[in-house]
């Protein structure tokens, strides 16, 4: 995955998603924020939480990458670099109800459980909390040619650069949705992206910009990856059970009595 994420199509991909993070993220406010996985990709740098943590099993210095961030181009200081943390996405070393974001850029693609992650995922996050989800998407045109297109080729000289990360299991958007509905998660924003070519060249990438423009209209299932950004949501407690209802009396009257005598 990370020699995959050096090439043109994977610093593309990179890009993309470090877009669509930054915004996401900038507004959330909070405490603390965790990014599981891909310290290739700085996903809690437009936020400002004071307490952050990067977590992965093989956690290691991140590249600096600095860009304007906002749609004025002004931001406040670049916030610390988010500590390194050793942990697997199935066992969060954090109490429940203890974080307010939550960062997985393929995360639960490299996952051994995704489902186990996406749980532990909804344990530690406090109620009104965001999880911030990318993953490939296997109906795109790069995940049909990940599929099919190795079929019938030589792996010695087979360009890998010509296909998406053979490592990990991809997860379909609408499979994704399911699973956070389950977990009372409610989708705040879900969208496609990477609409061009896999070409192993920066002149052709370079070329192709014009079908991210039109790619969101006319052919947006198409795109190569997701993005999503759900909140956990909390319902009110409901009492449970028989309620005894008091029977209401009215009040007596004083009584009128018509005296007849004077």
């Amino acid at each position: 995955m990370r020699g995959w994420l050096g090439t043109p199509p994977g610093r593309y991909l990179l890009d993309w998603e470090q877009d669509c993070i930054d915004q996401a993220v900038s507004d959330i406010f909070g405490y603390h924020a965790l990014q599981m996985g891909l310290p290739e990709l700085d996903g809690l740098r437009a936020n400002r939480m004071p307490h952050r943590w990067l977590a992965g099993g093989g956690v290691g210095p991140r590249p600096r990458r600095v860009a304007p961030l906002g749609g004025n181009g002004a931001f406040a200081a670049p916030p610390e670099v988010a500590a390194g943390l050793r942990c697997d996405a199935e066992a969060l070393p954090f109490p429940s109800n203890s974080l307010d974001l939550i960062v997985m850029p393929h995360t639960l693609e490299l996952a051994h459980d995704p489902h186990v992650a996406l749980a532990e995922a909804a344990r530690v996050l406090m109620p009104e909390g965001r999880l911030v989800i990318a993953g490939f998407n296997p109906a795109s045109l790069w995940g049909l040619r990940r599929r099919f297109g190795r079929k019938g080729r030589d792996p010695k000289t087979a360009d890998d650069r010509l296909f998406l990360p053979s490592s990990g299991e991809f997860i379909g958007y609408w499979r994704l949705r399911d699973w956070l509905r389950l977990l009372s998660f409610e989708i705040e924003v879900g969208r496609f992206g990477c609409y061009r070519p896999l070409w192993t060249s920066e002149k052709w990438l370079a070329r192709a910009a014009w079908m991210d423009r039109i790619g969101d209209r006319w052919w947006p299932v198409l795109g190569a990856v997701y993005f999503l950004v759900a909140v956990r949501r909390v319902r009110g407690m409901r009492l449970i059970g028989k309620v005894r209802r008091e029977r209401i009396k009215a009040s007596g009257a004083p009584a009128v009595v018509a005296n007849r005598k004077r």
